[in-house]
């Protein structure tokens, strides 16, 4: 896994708090293994933010009324990193209004057909837009498993399985298999 890159999706507060609708129960428990994840990769991070500023005229419009507590603007503490994860990187954040974090933001950072490994919140969203994405542009995709959080353990259980259907572009491991591999 020599030359790999690490993608952290999304590790807010809005994603980690226990008070918010979105929390997951599992985010404290997978934080270590982020970290640990994190420190190993050195250098070869992203972190990412879901960001609530997509346009209102389209479906996001009723997203957000479906979900009205989220439709805060950007500033909002709710969108802040958990203090732990602002250090994860040297780079600054890559801040999208998208579940899927994979687009040309990212690939000019990691490069065409990069290997990168996923952890982060929630599995059963972002990571496995984000999962999907990657494999169709082409990318080797590790999903450090033990090192994501789901909004319950069945839909993470659910959206890992989804995803390990579509090996070889996508492979399902743990944080100690991808640090091994390192």
């Amino acid at each position: 896994m020599t030359g790999a890159w690490l993608v952290v999706i999304d590790p807010q507060n809005i994603f980690a708090s226990p008070d918010s609708a979105w929390g997951s129960p599992f985010f404290a428990e997978a934080l270590p293994r982020i970290t640990a994840l994190a420190d190993a990769f050195g250098e070869r991070v992203v972190v990412t933010r879901w960001m609530p500023t997509a346009d209102r005229s389209t479906s996001w419009g009723d997203y957000f009324a479906a979900w009205p507590f989220a439709d805060e603007p950007p500033t909002d503490p709710l969108y802040d990193l958990v203090p732990e994860a602002a250090v994860l990187s040297p780079r600054p954040t890559l801040d999208l209004p998208t579940f899927g974090k994979w687009g040309p933001e990212i690939e000019a950072i990691v490069g065409r057909g990069a290997h990168v490994v996923l952890a982060g919140v929630s599995t059963d969203c972002c990571v496995l837009s984000t999962a999907l994405a990657a494999a169709d542009a082409g990318a080797h995709v590790t999903v450090a498993a033990d090192a994501c959080v789901g909004s319950t353990a069945e839909n993470h259980d659910a959206a890992v399985h989804v995803m390990g259907l579509y090996p070889p572009q996508i492979t399902i491991g743990d944080t100690a298999s991808v640090l091994a591999a390192r």
